[in-house]
């Protein structure tokens, strides 16, 4: 199986002349996406969660084998933060259903000031069907105290903690918790930011080398999207991975 590499969304005005050519309409750029990336993470769905014939429409203007990691509503996250989870977990459930078989995994990102409490992620993990791919993206540092605890509920619901990382290092635990992974690349520390630097990259590859052999499945996303740093940062990690051995999705030439 391969490993996914692609961006955090793909509706980033600078990219215009790079990325995508400077006459296509902005209407048409999923679209170019997908001829050079064969997944992405869509971030709008935490901001504002598409209606079913949105997520639909995405699926119809994809080619067969895109996949489209969704980020959880901040509904769940941020204004409910993971009360009474049921409602706004089904309701992420039946929007994203309009993907059918380009859905891949969902992020559920919770805030920076959100302390451990694994009962309630123990919860919310429960509410999803078992036939989807939760990641979770955890970034209070409270959480790594409860390592048993936490790694006891990930585990059992079959969910990746999310490698996360910032100014080029891992600013999460590298613990494996599934059969399969989830890496967010936020922002490096080389010039011009928010790059990274190609040791850095190559760095990452070894460790997702190192953690999953090749028939597992490990998606990877670049977030640090100003002046098309994630493009050419995605492409440059997956030449590294590729030369340890990986097999790995689409992304542009260099």
């Amino acid at each position: 199986m391969p490993l996914y590499v692609g961006t955090s969304g793909w509706q980033y005005a600078d990219w215009r002349g790079g990325l995508y050519p400077a006459g296509l309409p902005q209407r048409l750029w999923l679209e170019e996406y997908a001829r050079h990336f064969a997944t992405v993470e869509n971030n709008n769905a935490f901001y504002r969660l598409p209606t079913t014939e949105v997520f639909t429409a995405w699926h119809d203007r994809t080619p067969d084998g895109f996949t489209m990691a969704v980020k959880a509503s901040r509904y769940l996250t941020h204004i409910k933060r993971l009360r009474d989870p049921r409602e706004p977990v089904r309701r992420l459930m039946d929007r994203t259903e309009g993907l059918g078989d380009r859905l891949g995994p969902l992020l559920v990102q919770l805030p920076p000031n959100f302390r451990a409490d694994v009962a309630a992620l123990d919860t919310c993990l429960g509410c999803f069907p078992g036939s989807v791919r939760v990641a979770v993206e955890l970034r209070h540092p409270s959480w790594w105290e409860e390592e048993r605890e936490l790694r006891t509920v990930l585990e059992r619901y079959g969910a990746a903690l999310c490698w996360a990382d910032r100014g080029s290092r891992p600013v999460t635990p590298l613990w494996r918790t599934a059969p399969w992974g989830y890496v967010r690349f936020h922002a490096g520390a080389a010039r011009p930011w928010p790059r990274y630097g190609r040791r850095a990259l190559a760095s990452w590859a070894g460790r997702i080398a190192d953690a999953w052999p090749d028939g597992d499945d490990v998606y990877v996303y670049f977030n640090n999207d100003p002046g098309g740093a994630a493009v050419l940062d995605a492409a440059v990690f997956a030449r590294a991975a590729t030369a340890l051995g990986r097999t790995v999705t689409r992304t542009p030439s260099l």
